[in-house]
């Protein structure tokens, strides 16, 4: 069972949220918040396996909320639903150490699918916003030791591994597009991390742009 508390401003889109994520059994909402502060409370006082975070909120904002929540209690991953699409609302949510970043026009199957990978240690972007952060990086430190990666041996799947998750996709998408177990793909990843030292999916992107 996922555990989650939805923090957003608005009521209805709370109880829009709580309905979706209520009408599947592996997900229960323990808790609501209107702004960072309760969102830090409940984090506190919940320790829910993922928080929905909006970041325009009156008082103290989804990004600054995000930043305690993941100093103070990482345990409990942020995942990001908000209205914006911009380079201005993305990265100070990255860097506040969200684990994922979605906008509210997103499927409801897609947002469902989000939390179960959010929960499951997954760094959750789109395909798109994983090109947008991965060129920023490169683009914006290409010689930086961030981005300068030793070589490693790589066997031939987990090249492929690799080249899916550059692309953004999930554990679940990867393994049907090569025909594999999710659990298979899983153990891919982490023997990635380790064989690379990056210790993220959006490293591991970064890695594969900068080595071919």
């Amino acid at each position: 069972m996922i555990r989650l508390t939805i923090i957003d401003d608005q009521r209805l889109v709370r109880a829009g949220l709580r309905m979706l994520c209520e009408s599947t059994p592996d997900l229960r909402v323990v808790g609501e918040g209107s702004n960072g502060v309760e969102a830090i409370r409940l984090a506190a006082e919940l320790s829910p396996d993922v928080i929905l975070m909006d970041l325009g909120m009156p008082g103290l904002g989804g990004v600054e909320a995000t930043g305690q929540i993941v100093a103070s209690y990482p345990r409990s991953k942020v995942l990001v639903l908000t209205t914006f699409d911009d380079d201005e609302h993305l990265y100070p949510a990255l860097a506040a150490g969200a684990a994922g970043f979605l906008v509210k026009d997103t499927a409801p199957e897609d947002l469902l699918d989000a939390i179960r990978r959010t929960a499951d240690g997954e760094f959750l972007f789109s395909p798109q916003l994983m090109r947008r952060i991965v060129d920023r990086a490169l683009a914006a430190a290409p010689d930086d030791s961030t981005t300068a990666f030793a070589p490693v041996s790589l066997t031939a799947r987990e090249h492929d591994v690799l080249e899916l998750v550059s692309e953004g996709l999930s554990n679940q998408e990867i393994g049907d597009r090569l025909h594999i177990g999710v659990t298979t793909v899983k153990s891919h990843v982490s023997n990635l991390m380790e064989k690379t030292g990056c210790d993220n999916r959006v490293r591991l992107a970064i890695f594969a742009q900068r080595t071919g």
